[in-house]
């Protein structure tokens, strides 16, 4: 016998508002007592536990059945397998920049721009960088203060170049197969990365390209100072990850030989790297993925009690109605899309986590997918899109914190600056109204 699907409840929401409320609520009272990175006071992983307790408390049933309910949805194979993800990603990026490979990088990008090309020149090198890392945060961190400095000695506006910066770091963060929002969209939908990321590029690439023409008419008159020193062989760790993947390798095993590649690089040719420093560096990366980690593990399982408890259904419902709005009563791809994409922005907007937002999202998204004939790979092109498009503009946003910390701007003003987010969020909005780039119709669940 099929397993019956749960009433439609809001009422099984209620944990989900008690986590954005503690979350988000902390994060404003923090900012109003002028804590820097006051949205990231309070962790997210130690926010959502009264969450879990409200979820237990409100499911139906013994409590054991509750709790295994929790259980269940922790050990979901589609959340160990993200699991194994991030540690993996973090294990390479950790070691590929300890033994010099982001400025190597940096330096060999730089070294190949003209002058009139500092700023078109800077989002590729910050895309690419991003791209390999699969980080939009290591690669601002990494990047912007080249820029600052970058910025000064060209005479450039620096919300224009810090702004490049963020713009290009969001483009790999979204388009990364080892970023977590790509996990992330892709394990939700089932989908493989490979063909997410060939959809997700038809979008991204037309909003990056009018990114870089807007760019180059906007620092024409700039001049480079010489870039560091580099070699070429402390790229290789990245380039072959990028090819390994987009050959349609295995991601875990990609990573996994990523890792040994950089390891061996550093060995090689860094007399006072030893064993154990690659060994330290390859926990660091696991350390760095510690509050993703966990709050997957958590999410997954509050997500099961909310499934069970008829939550996502009603949400689902509401967003199907909101959706329909100008469709003139023919619900159909166009529909589901929108609803798709609502949902995960304004998820985003609560959490300020792009990857949060996917997976709070990402089970609505996939049945809604199925039920308006929406090409799964369209479906996660769409949840990390617009999850990566907000959290971009999001002045309360890390990505954005962090930038206009290093840069010493205003998070309000850079959120106007950051013009690819602008443009991928436009571009995508296009691509759905127009039906371009929507992938094969599958059949509409009745």
């Amino acid at each position: 016998m099929a397993q019956q699907s749960p009433a439609p409840s809001a009422r099984a929401l209620l944990p989900l508002l008690l986590f954005l409320s503690l979350f988000v609520g902390a994060g404003l009272w923090y900012q109003t007592q002028g804590k820097d990175m006051a949205f990231y006071q309070v962790s997210a992983p130690v926010a959502i536990l009264p969450a879990i307790a409200l979820a237990i408390l409100l499911a139906h049933g013994p409590l054991s059945r509750r709790i295994d309910t929790f259980i269940h949805g922790v050990g979901d194979p589609t959340i160990i397998t993200m699991v194994m993800i991030y540690l993996l990603a973090g294990a390479f990026a950790s070691v590929a920049k300890a033994v010099g490979g982001v400025d190597a990088t940096v330096n060999l990008g730089l070294s190949l721009i003209p002058p009139t090309l500092v700023l078109p020149g800077l989002f590729l090198i910050t895309a690419f960088v991003a791209t390999a890392m699969g980080t939009s945060m290591g690669t601002i961190a990494a990047i912007a203060p080249i820029t600052v400095g970058l910025s000064e000695a060209t005479e450039l506006p620096m919300l224009l170049t810090i702004g490049t910066v963020v713009g290009g770091a969001m483009f790999g963060d979204n388009l990364s197969i080892i970023s977590d929002t790509t996990i992330a969209a892709t394990r939700t939908q089932g989908v493989k990365m490979r063909d997410k990321f060939r959809m997700n590029l038809l979008i991204a690439l037309p909003a990056a390209v009018i990114a870089l023409i807007w760019l180059y008419f906007s620092g024409t008159t700039a001049q480079v100072s010489a870039p560091g020193d580099y070699e070429l062989i402390r790229v290789l760790p990245y380039i072959v990850v990028l090819v390994l993947a987009v050959s349609g390798v295995n991601v875990l095993l990609v990573l996994f030989i990523g890792i040994l590649l950089a390891g061996a690089i550093g060995l090689g040719l860094q007399p006072d790297y030893a064993i154990a420093d690659l060994s330290k560096d390859i926990y660091a990366g696991y350390t760095g993925m510690q509050e993703i980690l966990i709050l997957s593990l958590m999410i997954g399982g509050l997500g099961a009690l909310m499934r069970a408890g008829g939550g996502l259904a009603w949400l689902g419902q509401q967003i199907d109605r909101i959706s329909q709005i100008g469709s003139r009563g023919r619900p159909g791809r166009k529909t589901g899309e929108l609803g798709i994409s609502t949902a995960v922005a304004l998820t985003n907007v609560c959490t300020a986590n792009n990857t949060v937002a996917i997976l709070l999202t990402g089970q609505l998204a996939k049945d809604m997918a199925e039920r308006y004939g929406v090409d799964p790979r369209r479906s996660a092109s769409l949840l990390d899109i617009y999850s990566c498009t907000v959290q971009g503009l999001l002045p309360y946003g890390a990505q954005i914190l962090l930038a206009s910390s290093l840069a010493k701007v205003s998070p309000l003003a850079l959120a106007g600056s950051i013009h690819y987010c602008w443009l991928l969020g436009i571009s995508a909005l296009i691509s759905i109204v127009t039906g371009l780039f929507s992938g094969k119709a599958t059949a509409v669940k009745s």
